[in-house]
């Protein structure tokens, strides 16, 4: 009987199941799901949207009566998500054309809806759906004698206007970001794609946040499966709330089990309008200027925005660089632990006396020193970001300049474990993309512990489980090697190096591009044209 009373008393209550749905299969609200008509009544519309908001201090819900002192037409909305001075417009217009009996028939809802000229008027017939448009920040008007009201979208509020972005900075191109509202980045992307092709479909996730999701794509351009399955697996998603990107990053991608991202995220509207025009897909989320890119390959990631605006061999070159240091940020400290440790006899005999007589006075093995360094580098990188922004810098400079020097001096760390450390660092940061940079850094540690332990056969060993699970992954059906597993010729002129623009006929090719022509013909520079009919292109 005490067993059973237990039980009873600490049973936790069963989660709803999801009901499924257009706008996304996680409606778990603790509110009952079915949806009822709205009622004839304005008082009991009006007590109705009350109670469901709990009376809430920043909810309005306002009437008006008519010349007979009737409540005749009420507004609902929240403050602060809309724009208050369209409003007053709208209001005062309808006031006084009450006041002035210059409606006869408010039950005439068709005349209400051609009497609102701002903002996009939608008609609603059940309690939900009011609920919902009045939380997406629209102006609910209600009709006395009407079982229809109608939902007016003129969000404001305040935003963050277009500003640079932070996170993937250019010297030449556009300096405009996404910002956290959805319909601004919207209309960043029209800026940019002026077609009727673009395609935007959006549905509400979180069944408390109820969060907007967008998903993009240039119809004829996109893969239409890649597009349906992008969309299955966001309507999958049963969660209570959406905050950010990263929430859907993590439902949605392909290998769960990997430190490697298979969806790129972005602040730059120009880098998601040439992955649309490349056949990829953008899932924007409202509350955050990173928008989500996928399929995506392993090379797009050390590709950057800068590398279509400037000329091509020096992009090629800047390119050639950033692959370099990929490696050089994965695999330095490891190779050096390795050598060092284990196959001196790799190293020129100037540089292993060198090294030794450096290592004389440091008490650690060279695996646990490098673990230490990179470990007090990772501290001061995190303390920076998360020092306000007037001291971040002086913190990170002085942590690592006096950190270092009094390490070495105190005989902790040998000099040149502090410079592959720190070449280490400045690596990792070349890269453009931050999730790819972090995914490096995970491993490095790997390869670390696996070169301290059976040297360089350790690093071979924890390298080849990488390139297995690098040509074994897929992003929505592409394969992430691509073009290098399966090898695709025609994908080469924009891979390691950037062919020139009239050179590039075709756009990379994925699985099941539609639409692979980029231009009519591969075209000649203006030099070469010039050069074949005997013109001085100076002339």
């Amino acid at each position: 009987m005490i067993q059973k009373l237990k039980k009873w008393l600490f049973k936790q209550p069963e989660r709803p199941h999801s009901s499924g749905g257009k706008r996304g299969s996680n409606d778990r609200r603790q509110t009952p799901d079915v949806s009822k008509p709205l009622s004839c009544a304005l008082k009991d519309n009006m007590t109705m949207l009350n109670q469901r908001m709990g009376h809430s201090s920043d909810f309005v819900l306002r009437s008006w009566n008519n010349c007979h002192g009737n409540p005749s037409l009420a507004v609902g909305y929240i403050e602060g998500l809309i724009d208050q001075q369209l409003l007053t417009r709208i209001v005062e217009d309808l006031a006084n054309d009450i006041r002035n009996e210059a409606i006869s028939d408010l039950h005439d809802v068709t005349w209400l809806k051609d009497h609102i000229t701002i903002g996009s008027v939608t008609c609603i017939n059940n309690d939900q759906g009011l609920i919902d448009a009045i939380l997406n920040g629209e102006v609910a008007f209600i009709i006395e004698g009407s079982s229809r009201a109608f939902a007016v979208s003129i969000s404001g509020g305040s935003k963050r206007s277009v500003e640079e972005p932070t996170s993937q900075t250019v010297l030449r191109g556009p300096k405009e970001g996404f910002t956290e509202d959805i319909s601004t980045n919207i209309a960043l992307l029209r800026r940019k794609i002026k077609s009727t092709e673009l395609r935007i479909e959006s549905r509400s996730l979180g069944a408390y946040t109820q969060t907007r999701v967008s998903v993009v794509y240039i119809q004829g351009i996109a893969d239409p499966d890649v597009v349906q399955e992008i969309s299955k697996r966001l309507d999958s998603i049963d969660t209570d709330s959406i905050l950010e990107s990263g929430y859907i990053e993590e439902f949605i991608q392909d290998g769960v089990w990997t430190p490697f991202p298979t969806l790129n995220n972005t602040e730059r509207p120009d880098a998601v309008a040439g992955g649309l025009l490349e056949g990829q897909v953008a899932i924007m989320v409202d509350g955050t200027p990173f928008v989500l890119i996928a399929p995506i390959t392993f090379f797009r990631f050390i590709v950057s925005s800068e590398d279509y605006y400037q000329r091509y061999d020096l992009a090629s070159f800047l390119r050639v660089i950033r692959m370099a240091t990929f490696f050089l940020a994965l695999l330095l400290p490891s190779v050096y632990i390795a050598t060092t440790t284990f196959h001196q006899e790799m190293l020129p005999t100037t540089l292993l006396i060198s090294l030794a007589a450096q290592r004389e006075a440091t008490p650690l093995p060279t695996l646990f020193e490098a673990i230490i360094m990179e470990l007090t580098f990772e501290v001061i990188r995190e303390a920076g970001v998360r020092m306000p922004r007037a001291i971040g810098p002086a913190i990170s400079i002085v942590g690592a300049l006096v950190l270092g020097q009094a390490a070495v001096q105190a005989g902790l760390v040998s000099a040149a474990m502090v410079i592959v450390v720190s070449f280490t660092a400045i690596s990792n940061f070349v890269l453009p993309a931050i999730n790819m940079a972090g995914s490096i850094r995970l491993l490095r540690f790997v390869l670390m512990l696996l070169a301290g332990s059976f040297g360089l056969y350790g690093v071979l060993a924890g390298l080849v489980p990488i390139l297995v699970r690098l040509v074994a992954l897929e992003s929505f059906g592409v394969p992430y090697m691509m073009p290098l597993a399966p090898f695709n010729r025609s994908n080469m002129k924009d891979l390691f190096v950037r062919a020139p623009w009239w050179k590039m006929k075709k756009r990379p090719v994925m699985i099941g591009d539609v639409n692979p022509v980029r231009q009519a013909t591969e075209q000649e520079s203006y030099a070469e044209q010039a050069g074949k009919h005997g013109r001085d292109p100076m002339a």
